[in-house]
């Protein structure tokens, strides 16, 4: 990876994950840095509000918010008229994959980065994903990262015109806790009180506080002992 510092586009949620790998990508080098968040039909779109300030305040070139509409789909609780899980107990949380999976997202979310990545020369995607500290989403796994960089090398024009691995997807947060992100983040200066992470906030923005990811927020930031800025409601 020595050669490939230069433009990259990081997948921006708006929440904890997504802007410590941002924080990582630009202290590793790259740059310039383009970030990308989706319109997706989400019920937690306060993310998208978030995303665009933290791209902003953390110096991306550019930021570009993708609409699609996933709710055509549904089955998931954060698309569809289902109930979010709230007050998971804490063993519950990666046992199985929840009603909040939704369909193929990240593999959607790959590919728009996948052909943005094309058109700007940019050899690097960075998403924000952990396969530890989270919900049992499949599409956050090891295996799935390293099938979709071996796909974006088989499928796009730069990877096979150059025949070797062009693109590379990183997931520098693959194999941290939740509590290891955070003082990641910390280190490098993010502003957690400007993310925002709940699946099913109040219609002012607050976080529920009880849904899974304000459950694995809690967690992450009492065991690294660092203040919690969510505001909660």
């Amino acid at each position: 990876m020595s050669d490939i510092p230069g433009p990259a586009i990081i997948l921006l949620s708006g929440g904890l994950d997504s802007a410590t790998c941002l924080a990582i990508a630009r202290n590793l080098g790259f740059g310039p840095l383009y970030t990308l968040a989706f319109d997706y039909g989400q019920r937690h779109r306060h993310e998208l509000v978030a995303a665009r300030e933290l791209s902003r305040v953390m110096g991306a070139q550019e930021h570009r918010v993708i609409t699609i509409d996933l709710r055509q789909f549904g089955k998931s609780a954060l698309t569809d008229q289902i109930a979010v899980p709230k007050d998971r107990p804490p063993e519950d949380l990666s046992q199985q994959i929840p009603i909040t999976y939704v369909p193929a997202r990240n593999t959607i979310f790959l590919s728009y980065a996948l052909a943005w990545a094309e058109v700007l020369d940019a050899r690097t995607i960075f998403i924000g994903v952990n396969a530890l500290d989270y919900s049992g989403y499949p599409d956050c796994r090891p295996v799935y990262i390293e099938a979709f960089e071996k796909l974006a090398n088989l499928a796009t024009r730069s990877g096979v015109e150059t025949g070797e691995k062009w693109f590379h997807i990183l997931a520098p947060l693959l194999h941290l806790t939740k509590a290891q992100i955070i003082a990641r983040g910390v280190a490098l200066g993010v502003n957690f009180a400007m993310t925002h992470s709940c699946y099913d906030p109040t219609s002012a923005g607050l976080a529920c506080g009880r849904c899974d990811s304000c459950l694995l927020r809690k967690r992450g930031f009492d065991e690294a002992n660092v203040a919690d800025p969510t505001h909660y409601g």
